[in-house]
Order: structure tokens, then sequence, then C-alpha cells
């Protein structure tokens, strides 16, 4: 079979995908504390091994073919993708997977600094097999919320073209569900040792984001007029979510911050997903202008209601995914099958199917999410010990620290005394180490 120019650029999008769940790994490590913040990256990447074998497995079957009562597809269609072979379905079934990867690792940045890694291992396939897998069905294979499904039929097909409601929306109520089951962390909202500790990672994160999201939004577009409104949009709806973030600051009576302007640009890639292809810059520049104002106002409610999301998850992803979601029945240019957007000469149908996409994609996330955060409450536990994380869970829990001080430049790793079961530092093995002084200095 021919390798074409669309099946390249398939790859190229998954590959920029993939990217993604790195980049979201060193915007969330950077948020956390300095004790943290291996242990943050590291809910990231083991995300993408253990999504990348449930997805080969059953994911994918899950995702399209013949529906069960319209919710998820038979896991066991082609069980290890033996069917795909020798076809270039492989293509999109990598490109999918990648979006599971990342969406399951957006849940991550809500339980920063306290939840036990063996627990977020076993959340991990049990989530993105119960909530992500389901939701894709409904909404882009076929079930309930499309336009054959029980409630597509009923109030007009759902229309996501990038991942709004299947996975902004679905991570962000998620989010909220875990956060609420661990509890606030040690020092929530009093300890000024909370605030970020690296704001370059922070910063390199969200450029690392927005350019894979140009794969994660365009990787699906039809054709070359289609590929270039989505790209422009990817453009646009960011920049003006960045502005609408710090002109937000600014009025509040704060100064503009590099985290406000890292956090708007995702709070606009966010927004224009649904949409990035529906709607025109002038709509994508709509879109994130308000997702970027709306969302800097929105991360200020988890010390008003008393949820510790830590780094922001229902804030930005939550919030704008809602946003963006729902604009669509506004500003969505006519699309094909003679819907368009209030805005643009339509009648409330768009809107309304989108109001009631959101709540479906909500009220099933919290539902699923709350079942197996509770499940795994009661058996393995989610909060580790005070001790553990007033010591740092990357110490605690993976025997590492993310920097070394006076070390002499050589690094330190951390092993247990058989004795006590304490942490004991280990010295690297080298002269050059050996030679120096507990300050680095010979």
């Amino acid at each position: 079979m021919e390798l074409t120019s669309g099946h390249v650029w398939a790859m190229v999008c998954a590959a920029l995908v993939l990217l993604m769940t790195p980049g979201l790994a060193f915007f969330y490590g950077g948020m956390t504390r300095a004790k943290a913040a291996l242990n943050m990256m590291m809910m990231s990447f083991v995300s993408i091994g253990l999504v990348a074998v449930v997805w080969v497995l059953w994911g994918y079957n899950m995702t399209g073919g013949d529906g069960i009562a319209e919710m998820f597809g038979n896991p066991f269609a082609d069980f290890g993708l033996y069917g795909a072979l020798g076809t270039e379905d492989l293509i999109g079934i990598g490109f999918g997977a990648t979006f599971a990867i990342l969406t399951v690792a957006l849940i991550s940045g809500a339980i920063a600094d306290r939840a036990k890694f063996s627990t977020w291992v076993v959340f991990v396939p049990i989530w993105v097999t119960a909530v992500y897998c389901p939701l894709a069905f409904m909404v882009w294979g076929g079930g309930l919320l499309s336009a054959d499904g029980v409630i597509g039929s009923a109030v007009g097909e759902a229309v996501d073209f990038a991942g709004g409601l299947v996975v902004h929306i679905s991570a962000g109520v998620a989010a909220l569900v875990i956060a609420l089951l661990l509890g606030k962390r040690q020092g929530f909202g009093t300890d000024p040792g909370h605030r970020p500790h690296n704001i370059p990672f922070v910063m390199l994160g969200a450029t690392l984001l927005w350019f894979g999201w140009f794969g994660f939004n365009g990787g699906a577009a039809g054709d070359a007029t289609e590929a270039g409104l989505i790209w422009v949009n990817t453009l646009a709806a960011p920049a003006a979510a960045m502005l609408g973030w710090l002109l937000t600051e600014r009025i509040r009576g704060k100064r503009a911050t590099s985290i406000g302007s890292a956090s708007g640009i995702v709070a606009g890639l966010v927004a224009i997903t649904p949409a990035c292809a529906f709607v025109d810059p002038v709509g994508a520049l709509i879109i994130g202008f308000l997702a970027g104002a709306a969302c800097a106002l929105a991360v200020g409610l988890k010390y008003k209601l008393g949820f510790d999301d830590s780094l922001d998850v229902v804030g930005l992803h939550l919030v704008a995914g809602i946003l963006g979601t729902v604009m669509i029945g506004l500003l969505s240019l006519p699309m094909e099958d003679g819907r368009a957007g209030l805005f643009y000469g339509g009648d409330a149908s768009l809107l309304l199917a989108q109001v009631v996409a959101v709540l479906v994609a909500v009220v099933y996330a919290a539902v699923v999410t709350f079942v197996i955060g509770i499940a795994l409450k009661a058996t393995m536990g989610w909060r580790v010990t005070a001790e553990e994380e007033e010591a740092g869970l990357d110490r605690s829990l993976h025997s590492e620290n993310a920097y070394e001080f006076g070390g002499g430049g050589m690094g330190t790793s951390y092993s247990e005394s058989p004795d006590t079961g304490e942490q004991e530092t280990v010295e690297a093995a080298t002269p050059a180490h050996r030679e120096t002084t507990s300050v680095g200095v010979k």
C-alpha cells in the first residue's frame, strides 16, 4: 500500500499529540513544589505506558464498531488489533491513542502533592476503559449523542471536532471528583511553599502544548481548506485567551504574570478544541478571549468553595471545555446538515444539542469517576501519609530528588536503610565526588 501525504500528515499529527503529554508533565511539574516535581511528571509519563497498552488490547475497540446500548463498542471485537494488521487503519488507531493518553494525564494536576502513585497506576486503565472510551463512542463512534443515537436523534447531533466533550470536560469533571475524595493538601491556601517552584518549566510546558495542539486539532482535517481554518483558529484563540487572562489580572489589581500567560494559552487551546473547524477566525478570537477571562476568574473559586484543585484542572479544562462547546451553538458557521450558530442565521437547535451533550458528559463522567474513586479509596487508599507528604513525594514514593544542591554537580539517589526504613543519601561513586566536602568544594 502506497504511503500518501494524508498518511504522513496523520502520523505527524499523532506524534505532535503524543508530545503534548511530556509537555503537560513540564507544565504541571513546574507548578508543584520542588520536592514533588518528579512525582507530578511521573503521573503523566506512566499514563503513556498504561493507556497505550489498554488501547491496543481493548480500548480502541470500545470507541467504535457495533455499540452495546449505544454506550460503547465491543471490547473484544478485535482484541490486540490483529484484524487491523496489513491495513492503514493502524494510523488512525495510533492517532486516537494519543488523545486517550493526554486526557487521563490531565486529571493528575488536581491531585498533586498528596496522591499514592500506586493508586494512580490502577486508576488510569480503569478510568480510560470506563469513562474515556464510552464517551468517545457516544460522541464520535455512533453512540447516544451521534445523529442516530437516542439523544442525538431527539435533540440534534452533538458537535465536538477534537475533544471538548470527550477530552476536556471529562478530565475536568474527573479531576474535581478525585480532588474532593482526596481532600486538601496540608497548608492549602495558607502555606506559601505551595507556589510553583519552576516557572520556566511551566512556560516550556505551555509552549510544547501549543505546538502539539496543532496536531491535536488539525489531525482530523478533511481537506486543505479545513486544515487552514483549524490552524489559524488554533493560533488565534490561545493568543486572545492569553490577552484576556492578563487583562483580567490587571483589572483585578494584579500584575501580569508568566503563570497567567501560560494558563491563558492553555485556556484558549481548550476552548477552541471542539470548535476549531466550525467557527471563523473572528469567532476563534471571541471564544479565546472569553475563555481567558472566564478561566482567570474561575481558578480562584477553589479557595472560596474549599476544594483543592491543585493545578487548576477544573478552572482551565472544565470551564474552558464547557465554554468552547456551548459557544459552537452561537458562533458556528453553517454546517452540511443546515444547522448554524444563533449569530450566523441558525435557530436554537445546535445550541440545545451542545448544552444537552455537555450535561450528559458531565453527569456520566462524574458518576463513573466517583464509583471508581470511592472503590479505590476503600481498597487501596488515595492519600499518602502526612509524613510522606511533608517529606515530599519524590523521596517518599520514588526515592529520587528533582534537584541536587551541594552535591558537587554529581547528583544523589536515595535508598531505604534496611534497619530503619528511613531514607538515606547514597553518594555517586566517582573520585571527583568523593573528594568534595559537604558543600561541594575541594
